[in-house]
């Protein structure tokens, strides 16, 4: 039955039956590999670094396998980044081997997103037919948020990658019932929670719900199974987190993001629950919601439509909607472990339940974050299609259905196309103009060949705005750390530095954008000033940070972490790194990916460097001597004339007293 919609339209050919089918299906997933290779691949060396956090975290990783077990944002291992490091051991081990270059931290997420769409073939081809996996192979190769994150260094290509793995399993398991699928399933989840903390767990509704539902033996023996794949999660999940607790902080490194030098602190707090309700007094203080400057615009429950999000996942969304009404309909008088009405319930619940986080989360939502969604809307896109199709073939009201729910897609999709009206004119009716001519013969009996043209049509109208989307994305630069895809005119400027650089990349080239000439006077200066220091010198974050790290490929100390808040040195630290020789230099202002001589002050996403009175500069994880950070430096070490090391701000340290 599974193989029906496509054995129709190719009736007309003797001898056309289902292993025909399977054949055709595999031949055109071959095509559909190569168009994804080809989307998440071509110019991937313009995206330079992408975002320059996480590739100086990379770097760093190849540099010293203390930092790639830790997550260490520099190979001195002051601190780490502001996520688990499971993303990273994967560029690490290819930068080890290739040297840090753009191909060698990108290409990977590329090759993971070629595997997500193959591996989502596979899975949604057990559940409703290879027609259905196709279908959804297509359409998540063309999500336009899927071609950004499979072409960038944040987690989220890894994470999406094992999530699409752990439904993988999960399928494996409704099908021969096998506990060992499960655990399976669950051990990948605790692998994506190792990639993104909280967020790979925004599936376990979904995996769980499926299974204990719809899964074959009887209730008890479910649950029974389910308890052990919990476990299975609870160790795959923790054993990282646990060792980074277990180890004593003066062993390790600063967690990142964290207020108190704790992983459960980061896990719970920034990147857990003060995304969700904006800020809980945990990580690094207040959340900024997204009315006062967030990335995802507005929450309520249309917010997956607006000007930010639409664009990344909203295309198909109407038609994922209609089809998982449709397919729960005809499938209702199905058995319980009917696999098509388990795959609309796991699909279905995957994106609801993201849908509903997504949509209401107060705090830092970044649009991007949608990619782990696209395999769902997809899955749910390939298993309606067919029984739209199935449900046309068997009645007018089925061809109602069909018809409506082609026209409602594409005219959201014309929609998002209005909104950039500087982009492919016209574009939005066509696909308009497409869908309606599609429409209409889905209303007529028509022969098989124009059973062909109907779900030509159809598709062309159906993803031919992501599909635009997807090009314009591929051949424009991204970086930075809030990157999005679609036309130039429609990017929403990350809060990054990615487009700037201060020399050569570590790994050979020239990164994108304008070099200064005071940077490079700065980089020379202090590179032969170094001395054996282990960082070559100490600025507020991370942000200013990491362009130094990457062009001269020597740790840089990220005093306030990420954007400068975190309270990881406090001024008996830094005497100590003075003291012992293993700091030199400080640079004092600057911000959030300034230049470096820029004054002392606020940057419009917070201080350059906690200003006196805040923790970070009275307080850090070894206890503090009380006084300002900031104060300390400007006090005690020597300022360092402009005119020698091409920029101000500059502080020596060396000669500071002892008891100072």
């Amino acid at each position: 039955m599974t193989a029906q919609p496509l054995t129709d339209l190719l009736a007309v050919i003797p001898g056309t039956g289902r292993a025909r089918v399977e054949r055709w299906a595999h031949g055109a997933l071959g095509a559909v590999l190569l168009l994804s290779a080809g989307l998440y691949t071509w110019g991937l060396d313009r995206n330079g670094y992408g975002n320059d956090y996480y590739a100086a975290a990379v770097l760093a990783g190849t540099q010293s396998w203390k930092a790639f077990f830790f997550g260490s944002f520099d190979a001195g291992n002051f601190i780490t980044v502001d996520k688990p490091p499971a993303s990273l051991w994967l560029m690490a081990l290819s930068g080890r081997l290739f040297g840090v270059n753009s191909w060698s931290l990108l290409l990977p997420e590329a090759l993971l997103g070629v595997a997500t769409v193959a591996l989502l073939f596979v899975t949604v081809r057990r559940l409703a037919g290879p027609v259905a996996g196709l279908v959804a192979a297509l359409t998540l190769a063309l999500t336009p948020v899927a071609v950004l994150m499979f072409r960038f260094d944040n987690p989220d290509a890894l994470l999406t990658f094992l999530l699409v793995a752990s439904a993988w399993g999960l399928v494996r398991g409704l099908e021969s019932g096998r506990t060992r699928w499960l655990l399976v399933s669950a051990g990948l989840v605790g692998l994506a929670f190792t990639t993104k903390y909280l967020q790979a767990f925004l599936v376990l509704p979904a995996l769980a719900l499926t299974y204990l539902l719809l899964g074959p033996g009887a209730w008890p023996r479910r649950l029974g199974q389910l308890v052990a794949a919990g476990g299975v999660l609870v160790v795959a999940s923790g054993w990282w987190v646990a060792a980074m607790e277990l180890i004593p902080a003066d062993a390790r490194p600063f967690i990142g993001g964290s207020s108190d030098n704790s992983v459960l602190n980061l896990v719970l707090g920034y990147d857990g629950f003060g995304r969700l309700v904006g800020a809980l007094g945990l990580g690094r203080g207040p959340v900024p919601t997204a009315g006062v400057g967030g990335f995802g615009g507005q929450p309520g429950p249309f917010r997956l439509f607006n000007v930010q999000f639409g664009g990344e996942i909203s295309w198909l969304l109407p038609l994922a909607g209609l089809a998982l009404a449709t397919g729960l309909w005809v499938h209702r008088h199905a058995p319980r472990t009917d696999p098509t009405r388990a795959g609309y319930v796991l699909w279905g619940l995957w994106v609801a339940t993201h849908a509903v986080v997504f949509s209401f989360a107060s705090g830092i939502v970044h649009p991007y974050y949608t990619v782990a969604m696209a395999p769902g809307v997809a899955g749910l896109v390939g298993q309606g299609a067919v029984d739209l199709w199935r449900l046309r073939s068997r009645s007018r009201w089925g061809g109602a259905v069909a018809s409506a729910s082609l026209l409602l897609t594409a005219w959201w999709g014309a929609q998002l196309l209005a909104r950039t009206p500087d982009f492919a004119p016209g574009l939005g009716a066509v696909e308009v103009g497409l869908a309606a001519a599609a429409a209409l013969l889905l209303l007529l009996k028509v022969a098989p060949w124009g059973s062909a043209l109907v779900v030509a049509l159809g598709m062309v109208a159906l993803l031919l705005g992501p599909a635009a989307y997807a090009i314009a994305t591929v051949t424009r630069v991204e970086q930075g750390s809030s990157p999005s895809s679609g036309p130039t005119s429609l990017a929403i400027s990350g809060i990054g530095f990615g487009g700037r650089g201060f020399g050569p990349l570590a790994g050979g080239g020239q990164p994108p954008g304008l070099i200064g000439t005071a940077d490079s006077s700065l980089l020379t200066y202090l590179e032969r000033h170094q001395d054996g220091a282990t960082w070559l010198v100490a600025v507020s974050s991370a942000t200013q940070a990491a362009p130094i790290e990457l062009a001269t490929g020597r740790p840089v100390l990220a005093m306030g972490g990420f954007s400068g808040n975190d309270p990881a040195l406090s001024v008996a630290r830094l005497r100590r790194l003075v003291s012992s020789g293993q700091l030199r230099y400080v640079l004092v202002g600057g911000g959030r990916g300034g230049l470096a001589g820029a004054p002392l002050g606020p940057t419009g996403l917070g201080p350059p460097f906690p200003a006196p009175g805040h923790p970070a500069a009275t307080v850090g994880p070894v206890g503090g001597a009380g006084g300002s950070v900031m104060a300390w430096v400007t006090q005690h070490c020597r300022a360092v004339e402009a005119s020698a090391s091409g920029a101000s701000g500059l502080y020596d340290c060396s000669a500071a007293p002892a008891g100072a």
